[in-house]
């Protein structure tokens, strides 16, 4: 059930973003056994002036192609296995969208089921 907010360099087009948030799905998919149905992206595009990073940070060297990812997911996956999805989504996003792994940005929120809605103002996985 991860909610996911993916922000990449504007001009990349339509089948890129498509190419993007289908490598994301598919690394959770592999490491950290979300279902196949289980999807939930919002992809934007933003300008230069609106992605600021710091190009060297922690000894990354990152171009102008970074893009960021934030998943906020419910809470319990093992630290191995977010370094396993970490390790897959950078992979995917190198070997489908020409990405270098410099550029790939994760950043994971957890939280507990009762912060979850899937509609009809229920929540659902806290058995309301």
């Amino acid at each position: 059930m991860p909610f996911l907010r993916i922000s990449v360099p504007a001009g990349k087009g339509a089948e890129f973003k498509k190419t993007v948030g289908d490598a994301v799905h598919d690394a959770m998919v592999a490491s950290i056994h979300v279902p196949a149905d289980d999807r939930f992206q919002v992809l934007s595009e933003h300008r230069p002036e609106e992605l600021l990073y710091d190009r060297g940070y922690l000894g990354v060297d990152r171009s102008d192609a970074c893009v960021f990812i934030h998943v906020t997911m419910k809470r319990g996956r093992t630290p191995d296995q977010k370094k396993a999805f970490y390790a897959a989504i950078a992979r995917n996003l190198h070997d489908r969208a020409g990405l270098r792994k410099q550029d790939v940005m994760v950043i994971l929120s957890e939280n507990e089921v009762i912060d979850w809605s899937f509609g009809n103002g229920e929540a659902q996985l806290a058995g309301t």
